[in-house]
């Protein structure tokens, strides 16, 4: 489990294809105290177990599945990434809860400076929409963000300057690919109301919407 809060920028130093899967190797400072064999890191929002540590560097194996369905399989090495290791109970949850199971790939189609923040616009594919909502949480590449709005298969963010600087998106430029998780409460949400009606999950996102009433009638809404 992690919160969405971004501990370090590390760099992918090599990647060691393999027919199963791929060996990465990642360069980084603060993410490495303490770790130990076994433990959880999320690299740009995919967790991943950690096969090898030492101060300055630690590798994890990443599955094909991993590879096939995160943008882990097109880094190569010299690219930033965002880093967090998993939280402990008792820590502050800055961000949100974020599972590090990235639920697709979306792209950013439009940056443009607004005041001191950059808003952003992103698109996703069509079977998360029932989980984005105008102030609900999302995680970007392993980042804590809220939504501002959704429109259509597109949603909208606000960066702050600090949050530019700790993370890569400061790198982020229209067509970047960028791993997506939906809030893992709107997913257990939906899925309870699904359940109560007697409907099964629809993969596609395509029907199973929840309206306000449905919300409010089920008691998550007042």
């Amino acid at each position: 489990m992690f919160t969405g809060l971004v501990e370090e920028v590390g760099r992918i130093a090599r990647i060691e294809k393999r027919p199963e899967g791929a060996h990465l190797f990642v360069r980084a400072r603060i993410v490495t105290e303490g770790t130990r064999l076994g433990d959880s890191i999320s690299v740009d929002g995919a967790c991943l177990t950690v096969v090898h540590v030492e101060p300055s560097m630690f590798a994890v194996d990443c599955m094909a599945e991993t590879l096939a369905t995160t943008t882990i399989g097109s880094r190569r090495s010299g690219d930033r990434v965002n880093l967090e290791r998993a939280m402990a109970l008792g820590d502050r949850l800055g961000g949100h809860l974020v599972l590090g199971h990235v639920d697709g790939v979306g792209e950013i189609r439009s940056v443009r400076k607004r005041g001191i923040a950059w808003e952003l616009q992103l698109g996703f594919p069509a079977d998360l929409r029932p989980y984005m909502a105008p102030k609900g949480s999302v995680a970007v590449d392993g980042v804590s963000l809220t939504i501002t709005d959704v429109q259509g298969d597109e949603f909208g963010l606000g960066i702050i300057p600090h949050t530019l600087q700790q993370t890569t998106l400061h790198d982020v430029t229209a067509g970047r690919r960028v791993n997506l998780e939906a809030d893992v409460l709107a997913r257990y949400v939906r899925q309870s109301l699904l359940t109560a009606r007697g409907e099964a999950e629809d993969p596609t996102g395509g029907s199973g919407g929840l309206s306000m009433s449905e919300l409010r009638s089920a008691g998550y809404l007042e």
